[in-house]
């Protein structure tokens, strides 16, 4: 009988072991064999070295699967251990996931050209008419980055000068500036 503490690093243990410990609950009835105690983010396992040799391979592809996906429901978890690829792998396009799980995907032809010369070249200048997509598609590439640990942090700016109206002269309060 081993004993062995797997760490929990770059995920929220909440989305891991899922609401009410549903996701712990079916990964412990997958590996009968073993006994398995979670608390905060280490997860401590008891049972035969065989055993434990494919459950740390089935949480490793469970916690790249998590931190990719932000998500982890029962479906994935069966795919995983079975040996199977996930149903969101299938989706192909999607530039990075939400919180939800939701993929987030290029809505046009000209955003798909934008994310493909993205990972081609340093610097991209995107031009196109309001509503076009250009600072959702650059948002979604810059928290993929993040994600990825290409970056360590996001910085948003906004230019000095004023696009157009000058806010400050409007009557009324700040909603009904804005509302315009």
């Amino acid at each position: 009988m081993i004993e062995k503490h797997i760490v929990l690093e770059d995920i929220d243990p909440v989305i891991f072991y899922g609401v009410n410990n549903v996701n712990i609950q079916m990964i412990k009835a997958l590996f009968p064999k073993l006994r398995i105690v979670a608390r905060g983010n280490v997860m401590k396992i008891m049972g035969d070295e065989e055993e434990m040799c494919a459950f740390e391979e089935a949480v490793q592809a469970l916690e790249k699967y998590c931190v990719k996906y932000n998500s982890l429901n029962e479906e994935a978890i069966l795919d995983i251990v079975k040996g199977k690829s996930p149903q969101h792998e299938q989706t192909g396009e999607a530039i990075v996931f939400s919180v939800s799980g939701k993929p987030i995907v290029p809505r046009s032809a000209n955003q798909l050209k934008l994310v493909r010369q993205f990972e081609k070249n340093d610097m991209i200048f995107a031009i196109g008419p309001a509503g076009s997509g250009k600072t959702y598609t650059a948002i979604a590439l810059a928290v993929r980055a993040l994600k990825n640990k290409e970056i360590k942090r996001i910085i948003l700016s906004r230019p000095a000068v004023e696009a157009g109206e000058k806010l400050g002269f409007l009557p009324g309060d700040m909603k009904d500036k804005i509302d315009p």
